[in-house]
C-alpha cells in the first residue's frame, strides 16, 4: 500500500531548466511548494573534470544518451526509428548538468512562423511577452556575454564574454575575410566572480559537468535560492503518473522512492518540467477511466511535433596549434543565415556555432571514426597533426514541427521501477535537409577561409543537441495545441507543463535560454491570476 503524504499547494515534477525556474519564482507567494526529482544531487567532486580519465566518463556514467549512460536514476528511451537520439541527464538541475553552456535565445521571428513564412503555426506569445523573463534569467544564471549584437534584440548580459582564444580568433578573422555576421557568444559561464560561483579556470569541456562551479546549473543557481525560500526539493523520486479526482482534476502523483516503495503525493496543483521527451511520456502513462488517451490529450497531440534540432559539425584541421579542449565549447557564433532568405530553397535558417576542438581521448576517437586516423606506423604523426589543430563548425538548423514526429510508451522497454520507457519516431524533413546542406556548404567557406585542409561533415552523427522540444505545444484552440498561452492544460484546470514540450516551433537555437524564460513566464501568470486560477 503506498504510503501518502500531506497535501500541497504546488507539486512539481522535474528538477532541471523549467522546474528550478518555476519553483523560484512561486516561491514568494509562500505556498506550500514541492518538487518531486527522480535524479540525486550530484557533488562537485563526483565530476568527470576532477580526473584524469574525464573524457573516458564521458562515454560511461557521464555519458549524453540515457541508454548508454544506464544509471538506475535513467529511463529507456527506444530511439531506433530515428536517426537522431535522445541526450538528457537525470539529476537535480537536470540538464544543465550536462549541456554545453551556450546561450542564444529564439529570435521574435520564431514566434511568427505562420505569419512570415506561411508554414507550422505562430506561437500565442511573443519574444517581446518573455523579454523580462529573459532579463531576469540572464541575473539568475549568470550570463557572459557582449551587448550589441546586431543580429538579435538589444540585451545586456551580466558578465563580459569568454575570451575568443586562439580557436575564436581565427574563425573571426575568417568571416571577416567572407564579410559575414559573428558575435561573441553569450554563455552561461562565469568569467568573473558572481553570486558565489568562481569563475572559468578553463578545467576542459563543459558537458560532464563543471566541478568549478563557472557555469550555470540549476543545482548551484536556481535552487539554492528556491530552497531557502521554502521550497521542498525530494530527489531520488520517480513518478509513476499524475493522479486525477472525481472532477477531472489533477489530484497528485504516484511516485517511487530510492527504495522502491510506492508513495502519494496529494497536491493542489500539479505543475509538469519533464523535458520534451520525459513530460509526455508521464501525461500517456496517466492514464484513467476520464483519460483514457493519457493526461491532457484530448487533442491527441501529447507527443506529437517533436523537434530536435538537426546538428550537423563541419570539421577540419590547421597548421597552427589552437585551443583544443581547454575552455568553454563555444566562443562566437553567426546568425548570418538565420533569417528566411526568398532566394534559397528552404524556410527558415540556422546559427552557425564555432567550437573549440576536444581533448585528446575524444579527438583519437573522432579522427578513427571518420577515417582520419590510420592505425600503423603513420599512427603518431599523423594524431600530433589532429589534437589541438581542429577547427569545427556545428549547424543549428531550425526544426519545424510535423506530427509524425513523436513520442510514445514503448511496449517493452520499461525503468527500474516498472514503469513503460519511451519510444521515439523522428524523421528530418526535406526542407531542414536543404538547410542542413546550405550550412555545410556555408561552413565548409568559412574554414576554408580559416586555411583549414582535410574538410568533412559528420551528417550522421545527430545525436549531441539533446533538444526536447514541442511535444505538449501550446496554443489558444484545444484541437490543435496541449496547453493554453500560459502554459495552463485545455483539459485539466490545475494542471501545468513549462519545459521544452510547450514549443510551437524549434527556432535554430540553443534552447535553455528561451525554456527558462517561457517557465518564468508561464510562474508569473499564475500567480497574476492566483484568485481566480480554478474557477
Amino acid at each position: 500500500m503506498a504510503t501518502r503524504h500531506d497535501i500541497v499547494d504546488v507539486l512539481i515534477i522535474g528538477s532541471g531548466a523549467s522546474g528550478a525556474a518555476v519553483a523560484y519564482s512561486l516561491a514568494e507567494t509562500k505556498m506550500r511548494i514541492l518538487c518531486l526529482e527522480q535524479g540525486d544531487w550530484i557533488k562537485p567532486t563526483d565530476f568527470p573534470s576532477n580526473g584524469r580519465d574525464w573524457e573516458a566518463r564521458r562515454h560511461a556514467d557521464f555519458d549524453m544518451s540515457p541508454n548508454r549512460r544506464g544509471r538506475v536514476t535513467d529511463y529507456p528511451v527506444n530511439d531506433d526509428a530515428s536517426l537522431m537520439k535522445v541526450a538528457n541527464f537525470n539529476a537535480v538541475g537536470g540538464g544543465t548538468v550536462m549541456y554545453t553552456a551556450h546561450w542564444p535565445r529564439l529570435h521574435p521571428s520564431d514566434f511568427r512562423v505562420r505569419t512570415l513564412d506561411g508554414v507550422a503555426d505562430d506561437w500565442p506569445i511573443d519574444y517581446w511577452a518573455l523579454e523580462p523573463f529573459f532579463e531576469e534569467n540572464d541575473r539568475m544564471m549568470g550570463i557572459s556575454g557582449l551587448a550589441g549584437d546586431p543580429g538579435e534584440p538589444l540585451h545586456q548580459p551580466p558578465m563580459p564574454p569568454v575570451p575568443l582564444g586562439r580557436t575564436g580568433m581565427r574563425y573571426a578573422k575568417a568571416m571577416n575575410r567572407l564579410g559575414w555576421h559573428w558575435w561573441p557568444s553569450d554563455v552561461s559561464v562565469a568569467t568573473t566572480e558572481y553570486e558565489g560561483r568562481a569563475k572559468c579556470i578553463n578545467l576542459g569541456h563543459c558537458t560532464p559537468g563543471c566541478a568549478q562551479g563557472a557555469k550555470a546549473s540549476t543545482d548551484i543557481t536556481y535552487w539554492p535560492a528556491a530552497i531557502r525560500a521554502g521550497v521542498e526539493l525530494r530527489p531520488r523520486c520517480r513518478v509513476r503518473e499524475v493522479t486525477v479526482n472525481a472532477e477531472g482534476m489533477a489530484s497528485g502523483a504516484i511516485y517511487y522512492d530510492a527504495d522502491g516503495a510506492e508513495h502519494l503525493q496529494p497536491a493542489e496543483m500539479v505543475i509538469v518540467a519533464c523535458n520534451g521527451v520525459g513530460t509526455p511520456r508521464l501525461l500517456l502513462n496517466s492514464v484513467s477511466g476520464r483519460f483514457p488517451d493519457g493526461l491532457a490529450n484530448s487533442s491527441g497531440l501529447v507527443g506529437r511535433n517533436l523537434m530536435m534540432h538537426p546538428w550537423p559539425q563541419v570539421s577540419g584541421f590547421i597548421e597552427d596549434r589552437v585551443d583544443g579542449g581547454r575552455g568553454p565549447m563555444t566562443s562566437l557564433w553567426s546568425k548570418q543565415f538565420y533569417e528566411t532568405d526568398p532566394s534559397r530553397d528552404f524556410v527558415r535558417g540556422y546559427m552557425m556555432q564555432f567550437n573549440r576542438g576536444t581533448g585528446p581521448v575524444q579527438e583519437a576517437i573522432l579522427s578513427i571514426e571518420s577515417g582520419r586516423l590510420p592505425w600503423g606506423k603513420d599512427h603518431h604523426r599523423i594524431y600530433r597533426t589532429r589534437l589541438d589543430h581542429r577547427l569545427q563548425i556545428g549547424i543549428a538548423c531550425d526544426d519545424l514541427p510535423e506530427a509524425h514526429n513523436r513520442v510514445t510508451l514503448d511496449p517493452v522497454l520499461k525503468d527500474s521501477n516498472g514503469i513503460p520507457g519511451a519510444r521515439i519516431d523522428y524523421t528530418i524533413s526535406e526542407n531542414t535537409r536543404r538547410m542542413m546542406e546550405h550550412g555545410i556548404a556555408r561552413a565548409t567557406e568559412v574554414l576554408e577561409a580559416a586555411g583549414a585542409k582535410d574538410i568533412f561533415c559528420s551528417r550522421t552523427v545527430l545525436n549531441s543537441p539533446g533538444h526536447l522540444l514541442g511535444t505538449c505545444r501550446m496554443g489558444n484552440d484545444p484541437e490543435r495545441s496541449v496547453v493554453n498561452a500560459w502554459g495552463r492544460s485545455h483539459d485539466v484546470r490545475n494542471l501545468f507543463i513549462v519545459d521544452g514540450s510547450v514549443w510551437v516551433t524549434g527556432g535554430g537555437v540553443n534552447p535553455t535560454s528561451t525554456i527558462q524564460a517561457v517557465a518564468l513566464y508561464i510562474a508569473d501568470q499564475i500567480k497574476q491570476r492566483l484568485a481566480t486560477l480554478f474557477e
